[in-house]
């Protein structure tokens, strides 16, 4: 019973965070950015940390100071303090880069068709990946925010599915949690 309940909890915590993907899901980018700030400015610390308690005990050999920690630790507190800052360049990076890509390949049916019949239908992807790209110069910061939509949809439905499992299949799981906790003695007899 109690797999039952840990696994109810589960999709119930499943569903919160689908339901808050899915309706803030402009928060969600800046969280994700400041957990990327975090995970680059506990090493830069420790490792600036560690080079003063080393120069502090006065050790025979003399350690560089550890520029590349101190740039992951200075980049670190960047992230957390200025997120949208760094979704934005990520973001008008990627749209240049789909635009670009639909370009190239359109570029490479243009030249192919020199030698070969392209089918007007290959053009198609290239054009949708032009016009992503355009979106999201246009529109950075909702662009952005697609994905962690989709994850969003995803978790509600991964956990409303679970839930209806656990609903429905209820007395078989805990027939089976009586059968797990049967002592062996018995089970031999």
């Amino acid at each position: 019973m109690k797999s039952l309940n840990y696994a109810l909890l589960a999709s119930l915590c499943a569903l919160a965070v689908g339901i808050l993907l899915v309706v803030w899901p402009d928060m969600a980018i800046n969280y994700l950015v400041i957990t990327v700030g975090v995970l680059f400015l506990i090493p830069g610390l420790a490792g600036v940390f560690s080079y003063f308690l080393s120069m502090r005990k006065r050790q025979r050999t003399k350690a560089m100071f550890p520029v590349a920690a101190l740039g992951s630790a200075l980049l670190g507190i960047w992230l957390i303090v200025m997120p949208m800052f760094f979704v934005t360049i990520l973001m008008y990076v990627l749209g240049v880069l789909l635009l670009l890509g639909g370009v190239s390949q359109i570029a490479g049916f243009a030249a192919a068709s020199n030698y070969s019949r392209v089918p007007a239908g290959m053009y198609v992807f290239p054009i949708l990946v032009m016009i992503a790209g355009v979106v999201v110069l246009f529109n950075p910061f909702e662009a952005a925010a697609v994905p962690f939509v989709v994850l969003g949809v995803s978790f509600i439905v991964y956990s409303l599915i679970d839930i209806f499992r656990l609903i429905r299949f209820r007395k078989e799981a805990f027939r089976s949690d009586i059968q797990d906790i049967t002592p062996i003695e018995e089970t031999k007899e």
